[in-house]
Order: C-alpha cells, then structure tokens, then sequence
C-alpha cells in the first residue's frame, strides 16, 4: 500500500478552508445588516481559509505527480463500459422529438450488461436520420466526452 499522505493532506485543508469559507459566507451578509462589529475579526480568517486552499491544492498537484497510472487497465475499464454512451443516445433521442428515452434507455439496461452490440442495435433501431445515426454509431466509451472540454476549460 502506498500511503496517500499528500491526498489526505489535502484532504484535511480543504476541510478547514471550507469550514472557515462556509462561516464568512453565513455570517458576513447578516452582520452587515445589523452593524455587527464582529465582522472584522471574521474577515481577519480570510486569509487563513485562503492559505488552508493553496496548502491543499499544492498537496494535491504533488499527489498527483507521484500517481502511476496503469493506462492499460484504465483502458479496458473504459472500454468495458458502454453504458457511458447512454447520455449522448438520450440526448439525440429529446432532439428528435423520440418519447420517453430515459425508459427506452432503462429497459435496454434493465438486467443485461450493455455492450457494444446492445448498444449499436438499440441505435439502429431509432427512428432517427442516417447520419445523426452514424455519428452515434462512431462513439465509443474512449471517444465520447460530452461537454467535459467545456466544464474543464470554465471551472
């Protein structure tokens, strides 16, 4: 076992960051309208919650650089999970007007694995455009990434 001490260092500084973040942001709105003098020794912890957030975020990015990833076995998870494809079928299925995906979706699922023939005969069996089909069709579980580009690039 290798001792994750980096991650649970981070772990613990994030906790006190957001402890200290949570009671500035409960308690400064309200002390303001009331003229409460306690908001400068609460501001003061400001620059402990922020330095508690460096802490963490250094101890993770160290973390990070220690991992060794089994790519190989990161891979086959991937591969092996076709079900990752539900979110873009369901989608295109609200696009084209198709009722109840998500039920449609449930029942393909409902006791079978889902692979990636259950997946391509589902697909071929929408009432849908030859070509939305095909670019269905070319997904796959390492090739989808919905709008994860997007979300990381607007953190």
């Amino acid at each position: 076992k290798v001792n994750p001490i980096d991650f649970e260092n981070a772990e613990g500084n994030l906790g006190l960051a957001n402890a200290l973040l949570a009671h500035l942001a409960e308690k400064l709105p309200i002390s303001r309208w009331q003229r409460d003098l306690t908001d400068s020794t609460v501001l003061r912890s400001m620059g402990t919650a922020f330095g508690h957030t460096l802490i963490a975020y250094r101890s993770l990015a160290q973390g990070l650089t220690k991992l060794d990833l089994n790519k190989a076995a990161l891979q086959a998870d991937l591969d092996a999970n076709w079900a990752l494809l539900a979110e873009p079928i369901q989608t295109v299925m609200r696009r084209y007007g198709i009722e109840n995906p998500y039920e449609k979706l449930k029942e393909l699922t409902r006791g079978q694995t889902i692979n990636e023939q259950s997946i391509k005969a589902f697909v071929n069996d929408l009432d849908l455009p030859a070509a939305v089909k095909q670019q269905l069709l070319a997904l796959t579980p390492a090739t989808y990434l919905g709008n994860a580009e997007h979300q990381a690039k607007h953190i």
